[in-house]
């Protein structure tokens, strides 16, 4: 179905910002970018999705094996005693050995986090993971796998982090690609003003992602 998603700003990555903007999907692929009013006139008939902020590319994380494998994601019913935010270090270490069927759930639960902060695409060495479990939920996720030939360096803190943006990249240097037509359709959508208030306050402002033209979040 078309659909065009619209916001008051549109932040290409690869072209002006688009005030009062809009992108134009169907299937998996962007049919459209610019002005709402023009997208509109060329998709008479369109469903619209209406977004508060600023709409980007999808993110990429360039650490998702170690977001997924070296922190433990906590089941909501593990909230009481747990916490909501992931362990890992020490705390990961006072869990003791955690089976294969509490992993399965942690990153599981660690890829939808990741949706949450508008990751679209995830890195791995050879754009392939080899630990079966995140290989699973990735390919089930419908992120998008790519290579780490363009990886950044050191880490700015102590660990990654699941917002692409803690390692203090503007939005170019985060994104997977740029909104363009005939590409596909991932799409992040974020409740701020601009890119600077986006690169301060980051990825928890997502309040929408959109993977391969699916909507795979929405925030409440």
């Amino acid at each position: 179905m078309l659909t065009i998603h619209t916001a008051p700003l549109v932040l290409p990555a690869g072209a002006d910002p688009v005030v009062d903007g809009a992108v134009a999907v169907d299937g998996d692929r962007i049919t459209a970018v610019g002005p709402y009013e023009d997208v509109a006139d060329e998709a008479p008939g369109a469903r619209v999705r209406r977004w508060p902020g600023v709409l980007t590319p999808g993110l990429r994380q360039w650490h998702p094996l170690w977001l997924l494998r070296e922190c433990y994601h906590p089941d909501p019913r593990e909230a009481g005693e747990l916490g909501e935010e992931p362990l890992w270090g020490e705390r990961l270490a006072a869990l003791g050995e955690l089976g294969e069927t509490r992993w399965a759930g942690s990153v599981r639960r660690g890829v939808q986090r990741m949706l949450r902060h508008g990751t679209t695409a995830v890195a791995s060495p050879g754009a392939r993971f080899r630990d079966p479990l995140v290989a699973m939920a990735v390919a089930r996720s419908g992120l998008t796998v790519v290579g780490t030939t363009d990886a950044p360096g050191a880490l700015l803190g102590e660990r990654p982090d699941l917002d692409p943006f803690a390692e203090g990249h503007d939005l170019r240097g985060t994104v997977q690609g740029p909104l363009a037509i005939g590409g596909r359709a991932d799409l992040a959508v974020f409740d701020v003003p601009d890119e600077t208030a986006l690169r301060a306050r980051g990825a928890v402002t997502c309040v929408a992602t959109v993977l391969g033209g699916r909507l795979v979040y929405r925030a409440r």
